[in-house]
């Protein structure tokens, strides 16, 4: 019998990626693209990222074609929004919108909508098993540092970063010390050689839930510009400043809302040395709850949380025998 399949469209401010999930929720293919931002660069704008996105798609879908022979196409699904709210707008998000509707329109499959955060979410759930029904999420990425509860398919926002997420800091910092835009795997490189002494303070607000980076980013750009540390120790004051701010907003969440179980995504949330990190600050703070971090190769933007979005969708739309 031939497979049911969904397939997922997610065109952000990073990169152009669609991917196919079958009816049992495995990940069949996933394709993306980072956008080509030019050197010294802090990423693109909206108009840029747009054209760039079209740019890519027929070679995303390419990469993507050969999952799909014998697959049996019955549901697209597009992130539409950076958020679940009334206000999340961005441009970019319409060329994964308008491919995805023109491609069920022609094959007569179901399409649906999601946005790039309940992507990230859903993806950081794939091969990892159940998560309960409600848990805290914390999404950490080039344009969002967001403490979430998930309660069944709604997600309440409980605090994250008044000013620069979590992503900015690292780009911007990385692309000052003179890395390629994402700086995220180089800065990590870095970071890996020199040991941090917590020469950036960590800044959160009495309650926990709400967090201030743009203080650490000029601090560490005076660092730069003084050049009294090396590349190396001002990359790791860099990840050793967002584990003890990042850990202490998830020990905040999950204790105000007594959950046993916390989930960690987004691009920035893909790097190993940052959940080691994490973990560590989080049994110096003896979390009572378990934190699980999504598959390292789905937390970057991708559509894989997309597409199993739009699978379950189409299941739970059709008629039960």
């Amino acid at each position: 019998m031939t497979a049911r399949v969904a397939l997922g469209f997610d065109t952000s401010c990073y990169t152009t990626s669609a991917a196919a999930v079958n009816d049992r929720g495995e990940v069949l293919a996933s394709s993306r693209m980072l956008l080509p931002v030019p050197a010294g660069q802090r990423g693109l704008r909206q108009s840029e990222a747009v054209f760039a996105h079209v740019r890519q798609m027929p070679a995303v879908m390419d990469n993507l074609a050969p999952a799909l022979k014998e697959a049996r196409i019955v549901a697209v699904c597009a992130s539409v929004a950076p958020r679940p709210e009334a206000d999340s707008y961005m441009p970019v998000f319409g060329v994964g919108y308008a491919h995805a509707r023109v491609l069920a329109a022609a094959l007569g499959a179901a399409f649906f909508e999601t946005t790039h955060q309940q992507g990230h979410i859903a993806a950081g759930l794939v091969d990892g098993g159940p998560m309960p029904s409600r848990f805290v999420a914390l999404h950490v990425s080039g344009g969002t540092t967001d403490v979430l509860l998930s309660d069944g398919e709604r997600l309440t926002p409980l605090g994250g970063s008044a000013d620069l997420h979590a992503g900015q800091l690292v780009d911007r910092v990385g692309v000052a010390l003179g890395l390629g835009f994402p700086a995220g795997p180089q800065l990590e490189q870095l970071a890996l050689q020199a040991n941090a002494r917590a020469l950036l303070p960590a800044s959160l607000e009495a309650d926990g839930l709400t967090c201030h980076l743009s203080g650490a980013e000029t601090q560490a750009q005076r660092l730069i510009q003084a050049g009294s540390l090396s590349r190396e120790q001002i990359a790791a004051e860099v990840y050793d400043l967002l584990a003890r701010t990042l850990s202490r907003l998830l020990d905040a969440a999950c204790r105000r809302e007594r959950v046993d179980e916390a989930l960690v995504v987004g691009g920035v949330a893909s790097s190993q040395l940052l959940r080691r990190l994490m973990d560590q600050r989080l049994r110096r703070l003896r979390a009572p709850f378990r934190v699980r971090y999504g598959q390292p190769q789905y937390s970057a933007d991708n559509a894989v949380g997309v597409a199993s979005i739009g699978m379950r969708a189409y299941l739970a739309s059709q008629p039960t025998s």
